[in-house]
């Protein structure tokens, strides 16, 4: 179709059940742009405040003609859906959807800012991303997810799980 544009969306869950809402996220998603690509399922230690459970993350590479803002309306519909609420900074949350890459664009506006400020740095991020994407190139680095991945240190890495293999969005039950 044309006017899509390659868009990468971080997914995240630590209350209730995590594979099932993540799920459940990729179906809205899939709803409205035409999702290409579902990284595998990683369990990962919280970041910010450690007093919490792990989380299930993974990466979806979507194909969408919406606007970067119209996108990010739509997320955060669908973490409604799924049951998050207003809450502290760092709180557990049911689900949690970001626009990690949208295409080369930069994108800075009060509610917006892409590609993700702190990718380059969330390895929870960059293991799924470099895994179904490793070329992908942050438009402001210009580095690829496989070499941002490959700049993080051990401690980084450290506590981040494959839980399912690519194909886990469409199982019944994790």
């Amino acid at each position: 179709m044309s006017g899509e544009e390659g868009v990468f969306l971080g997914l995240g869950a630590n209350l209730g059940n995590r594979a099932a809402n993540l799920r459940m996220a990729l179906r809205y998603v899939s709803s409205l742009a035409r999702v290409d690509a579902v990284s595998s399922l990683y369990e990962t230690a919280p970041v910010g405040s450690h007093h919490q459970p792990d989380f299930y993350n993974a990466v979806c590479r979507v194909a969408t003609g919406l606007s970067p803002e119209a996108l990010l309306d739509y997320l955060k519909r669908v973490e409604f859906e799924i049951g998050r609420r207003p809450a502290p900074h760092w709180a557990p949350r049911p689900i949690d959807l970001d626009v990690l890459l949208y295409g080369e664009r930069v994108v800075e506006t009060d509610r917006l800012i892409v590609p993700h400020p702190r990718l380059a740095e969330r390895a929870f991020v960059l293991v799924p991303l470099a895994e179904i994407a490793p070329d992908a190139r942050h438009p402001v680095l210009g580095k690829t997810a496989g070499e941002m991945l490959a700049s993080l240190g051990e401690r980084e890495l450290a506590g981040i799980t494959k839980v399912e293999s690519p194909g886990w969005e469409r199982d019944a039950e994790t």
